[in-house]
């Protein structure tokens, strides 16, 4: 039955039905979305902020940056949300879209395809816990897929200093803060409780970069879980309370001081 079901999701008239209502859904704007555009605007604000999306994806969050008036640049590597990127937002002149992953080094790198394209993932490791942990049992991961990759780095360089990175790239995002020996404004990244030693060496990195102040959100909340930005080690602890917990997930958010 299963089989029956992945050879369903992966045919092309499906494909093309869930494309269509998915680009349907990201031009409508709903309750959520004034949600998340609250809460972003903590982080996007000014008169020009930009923005970096790492991992994309179709574009949730890069609506939400626009409609704060950032500048957005949109680093994704999957053809198809690409391709759905560029449908949903219309050649936006502030959305800038770049074909790629995003890494420690320039050069290119492995993506494992999955039947659900938000959970795609450059990170073996980071799929062999959720499927220990049974966090994705519809799902399964079939395909590598060889990308071009840049780093953080070389995308501020070419774009400049941003106000705010998003990453969320299922269990690569120490590979991608590797990738930044600079301070910025905020950054966010997500974190599932069954890959916390990942997490914690992003915390570790970004620390080592310069003074930081951290939260973090539960899953869609589109609010703070603590009531004030606090130091890595308490942060750390109370994510630590979560571990194994395969219901939850959410993101990091880190301010650099000063």
């Amino acid at each position: 039955m299963k089989l029956i079901k992945n050879r369903v999701k992966n045919s092309w008239f499906y494909r093309r039905i869930i494309q269509r209502r998915r680009i349907g859904q990201l031009k409508q704007w709903t309750s959520h979305d004034q949600e998340m555009m609250r809460f972003y605007a903590q982080f996007v604000s000014g008169t020009s902020p930009l923005c970096f999306d790492v991992g994309a994806n179709i574009g949730n969050r890069v609506k939400i940056f626009l409609a704060l008036h950032a500048t957005v640049v949109a680093i994704e590597p999957q053809a198809q949300c690409v391709k759905m990127l560029g449908k949903a937002f219309s050649g936006d002149p502030k959305l800038e879209i770049v074909q790629k992953a995003v890494g420690e080094t320039e050069g290119q790198a492995e993506i494992v395809m999955s039947d659900a394209d938000t959970i795609s993932s450059m990170s073996r490791e980071w799929i062999e816990a959720v499927r220990e942990s049974g966090r994705f049992p519809d799902n399964d991961w079939y395909k590598p897929v060889v990308v071009p990759m840049t780093t953080l780095d070389q995308l501020i360089a070419e774009y400049g200093r941003p106000d705010f990175i998003k990453i969320d790239v299922e269990g690569y995002e120490y590979q991608v803060i590797k990738g930044l020996s600079q301070s910025i404004p905020a950054i966010s990244f997500e974190f599932t409780p069954e890959y916390l030693e990942s997490t914690f060496r992003c915390i570790d990195h970004l620390q080592g970069i310069g003074d930081i102040r951290l939260n973090f959100s539960l899953m869609e909340s589109m609010s703070l879980a603590l009531q004030e930005w606090t130091g890595p080690q308490a942060v750390k602890e109370k994510l630590a309370s979560y571990r194994d917990d395969n219901r939850i997930f959410g993101d990091v958010y880190v301010r650099f001081e000063g």
